[in-house]
């Protein structure tokens, strides 16, 4: 799986970066959901306070999505044959 990362800098003029950012095919159906959290989070992310220079959206979609969607989402593919 591919992730991005976005960096920019909040309200408070505070250099903020957010990783791991799924990257989704476009016929994928948690598309349009991941683009919409993702939009919220960082519209949260910008107006924030804290300190914090680093997020991370997977961790942030840990806490906010049903576990067996999450599965769905970041599943990994194993490998054949330790290949």
């Amino acid at each position: 799986m591919l992730f991005k990362s976005l960096e920019f800098q909040n309200v408070y003029g505070q250099k903020v970066k957010i990783i791991e950012i799924p990257v989704l095919e476009e016929e994928n159906t948690y598309r349009f959901m991941i683009q919409l959290r993702l939009e919220a989070f960082i519209a949260k992310v910008y107006r924030s306070r804290t300190s914090r220079s680093v997020y991370s959206f997977r961790e942030h979609l840990k806490k906010v999505l049903k576990w067996p969607v999450y599965e769905q989402i970041f599943k990994e593919t194993a490998l054949k044959h330790n290949a």
